[in-house]
Formats: structure tokens, C-alpha cells, sequence
């Protein structure tokens, strides 16, 4: 594996190409990046619909990682990850209005990947049964929780991946890569910390399913979806600002 010193470099000429994309070409990739995330999604919420207490948990957690190795592999645009790009922002590496205008094109596609992949899965007649009503519980339970408290879990989210995105990248293989980001997003998972980009998904699939208590779209953005972005950009930067520094040089573009 890399050293932490080196990964970091790597990452200066990773957010370079990453800021200096055509935005279409970011748009795209981030498109897909939000199906990916949904597909972990999907298959969570499949997998763990049928069984009960803690294992549910484990499963939904073991198999939710699918997502981001897909991301990982594929390259794709995630907004969770490229708040990492604050680090080079800071150091000079890129411009601050092009962290911006990478996150808000990669928000819009990841948005425009999960929502299509939600659609998909609800109308295709997949979601049946216990797993349709699961669907439609967890998405319940996001638009009726407390802004306060969406905004706390998505701290830990997205130091976790972040983390998760960090310990890929130091990996020198397709392998080691899996590995390394697999056991971060386990975590996340397991403690029912809030991910903007799975939430997504997971509530336009809900709102999509059936009806239950709060579940509205009102809810959802303000409950949940806001909040929770909030928080993984929180989460972030601090994972970024410490990463700078930690690694930082004089050295500016």
C-alpha cells in the first residue's frame, strides 16, 4: 500500500482531474455513482427484509458495501467522497470555486442516478411482501427523525466514508482496494448513520411504495435529506482539514 504521504499526493492529481472534468462528463459519472449507491441500497434492504433484530443489521451492512466498491472501480462521482476535494482546496492544489462546482454537479447526478434506480426498482414489481414493507418502514422512520439528530449520524457517516474512500485509494490493487474500504462502510452501516446519497434512494423508493406516518415529501428533504447532508459535509471536512494538515505543502498551483 501506499504511505499516507503518498496517497495524499496521489489525491492532489486525483481532485485535479476530478475539478478540471467537463462538467457533462462529471454529470455522468456522478449519475452513476448514485445508481451504484442505490443498488447497495436495494439489495440491503432485500437481503435483511425477511429476518429480525441485530441480524438484520449485519446483513444489511455486509451487503450495503457493494455500492461504493462499484464507485471505487468504476470511477464514478460520489458526493460523500469528493468532500475530501476541501483538502487540495485548501492547500491551493484547485480553485474553491471549482470544489463547488464539482460538488453541486455531482449532487445533482448522484440525485438524478438514485431517484431513476428507485423508480425502477418500485415500479418493476421487484419489491414485494415483507421487502416492500421494509422499504416503505425505513424510509418512515428517516422523514420522522429530528433534524438535530439526522444532521449528528451524518457526521460519523461520512468521516466513516471517507475513510472508506481514503483506504482505497492507498491500496495498490483492484483487490486491496474491496478490502480496504469494506470494513468502514460495514460500520456506518451497522450504526444506522445517515448517508445522503443512500437516502436518496431510500426515500424516493418509500415514498414511492405505499403510504405510512410522516412519510411525506415534505419530510423527507427537511427531516431527513438536508440534515443529513449537512452532516456528511461536516463529517468531511473534518476528515479533509485533517488530512491537510497532516500532509500539507507549500507547494501551490
Amino acid at each position: 500500500m501506499n504511505t499516507p504521504a503518498e496517497t495524499y499526493q496521489t489525491y492532489i492529481t486525483v481532485a485535479q482531474s476530478k475539478t478540471s472534468a467537463v462538467w457533462y462528463k462529471t454529470l455522468l459519472l456522478a449519475l452513476f455513482a448514485g445508481a451504484f449507491i442505490a443498488f447497495g441500497a436495494a439489495a440491503a434492504n432485500a437481503a435483511s427484509a425477511t429476518i429480525a433484530g441485530g441480524a438484520a443489521t449485519a446483513v444489511k451492512a455486509a451487503v450495503f458495501p457493494v455500492g461504493l466498491i462499484l464507485v471505487i472501480v468504476f470511477g464514478a462521482e460520489l458526493f460523500t467522497g469528493n468532500n475530501l476535494l476541501l483538502a487540495p482546496a485548501i492547500g491551493r492544489n484547485i480553485k474553491v470555486s471549482a470544489l463547488f462546482k464539482n460538488l453541486g454537479i455531482v449532487y445533482l447526478g448522484n440525485l438524478i442516478g438514485s431517484v431513476l434506480i428507485a423508480v425502477i426498482v418500485v415500479y418493476s414489481g421487484i419489491q414485494t411482501g415483507a421487502v416492500k414493507d421494509a422499504c416503505i418502514s425505513v424510509a418512515a422512520a428517516k422523514c420522522n427523525l429530528n433534524f438535530g439528530i439526522a444532521l449528528l449520524r451524518g457526521i460519523p457517516c461520512n468521516i466513516l466514508v471517507c475513510l472508506a474512500v481514503w483506504c482505497a485509494l492507498s491500496a495498490k490493487s483492484a483487490a486491496g482496494k474491496i478490502i480496504a474500504l469494506y470494513m468502514p462502510i460495514f460500520a456506518f452501516v451497522a450504526c444506522g448513520f445517515e448517508h445522503s446519497v443512500a437516502n436518496m434512494y431510500y426515500l424516493t423508493a418509500g415514498l414511492l411504495s405505499g403510504s405510512a406516518e410522516g412519510l411525506n415529501p415534505g419530510n423527507a428533504v427537511l427531516n431527513c435529506l438536508i440534515p443529513s447532508t449537512l452532516g456528511n459535509m461536516i463529517g468531511g471536512a473534518l476528515i479533509a482539514l485533517s488530512l491537510f494538515v497532516l500532509n500539507r505543502q507549500k507547494t501551490a498551483c
